[in-house]
């Protein structure tokens, strides 16, 4: 297990605090509490923050290639102008039932995920989205949809649903996925595989709710570091900065009685390895 040298980039008290994402064209990390209804933002070379209250319930923001950003809201996908004006690309309200963690594959598309607020199995799903608004679904059969991303050469992509503790794994080809299989299954005791990222070299870095950490596997499968952190629902990780090197992690207070002192800050480790460029939403 690896020592952790840890810093808060930003100290704060997230319920659910969700999806960070690196916009190399601002050069601010983008990051949600998805309960609180807040998108913010970090400047890590000022340190300026910014935080917009949205309607809804939001799971993930993410840049687009003209400006402005695409949100997985509640009630479907929405486009967030850089003027700061609002319109739905895709809306499609389900009673019980919000989104969750989205990315970005490499040919644009916006694969987004759901799930009942219940966590009910069979409640979510994952879609692909283009630019244009077109739906489709890629899996109808899931608890809560989270980490997703994919291999340097886009041949493959990983994808969490909590509850199996697995991060699955698929071939990838022109927007399509098959060959579904278990790339790690995380054990009893070390929490919920969560949010995920692919580095460079083409490790999956993946938090652990209720675990307190985020661990690194090898392409294959390999468990090949451990960091550990100083709060137990620890969400998703990205790699940011000018070069890609820094690992920012977000953490949630949600259904912890007495929460720790850092439970819902954003968390960066220096330095931790070297991040892929992640592509904008092509709408």
């Amino acid at each position: 297990m690896t020592r952790t040298t840890f810093e808060v980039a930003v100290r704060a008290e997230a319920t659910l605090g969700e999806g960070p994402t690196w916009d190399p064209v601002t050069g601010r990390l983008l990051w949600l509490d998805i309960l609180g209804s807040r998108l913010h933002t970090y400047d890590p070379a000022t340190g300026r923050r910014t935080v917009r209250v949205t309607d809804q319930h939001v799971g993930a923001a993410k840049p687009r290639a003209g400006g402005g950003l695409v949100l997985n809201l509640r009630d479907g996908v929405g486009l967030l102008d850089p003027d700061g004006a609002f319109r739905w690309l895709h809306r499609e309200p389900v009673p019980g039932r919000r989104a969750n963690d989205a990315a970005v594959a490499p040919d644009g598309s916006l694969w987004a995920g759901t799930m009942r607020y219940d966590e009910a199995p069979g409640g979510g799903t994952l879609s692909r989205l283009t630019g244009d608004g077109s739906v489709r679904v890629v899996l109808d059969d899931v608890a809560v949809s989270n980490g997703t991303g994919w291999s340097p050469d886009g041949s493959l992509m990983y994808y969490i649903d909590s509850p199996t503790r697995r991060i699955d794994v698929f071939d990838h080809a022109d927007g399509r996925i098959s060959g579904r299989r278990p790339f790690v299954v995380v054990e009893d005791g070390a929490g919920f595989p969560d949010g995920l990222t692919v580095d460079a070299d083409g490790c999956v870095w993946v938090a652990l709710w209720d675990g307190g950490a985020v661990r690194r596997y090898t392409p294959t499968g390999e468990l090949d570091r451990v960091l550990t952190l100083p709060t137990p629902r620890v969400t998703a990780c990205a790699f940011g900065g000018a070069d890609l090197t820094d690992l920012y992690i977000t953490t949630a207070r949600v259904g912890l009685g007495a929460p720790p002192p850092l439970a819902g800050s954003l968390l960066v480790v220096r330095g931790a390895g070297k991040g892929l460029a992640q592509p904008a939403f092509e709408g």
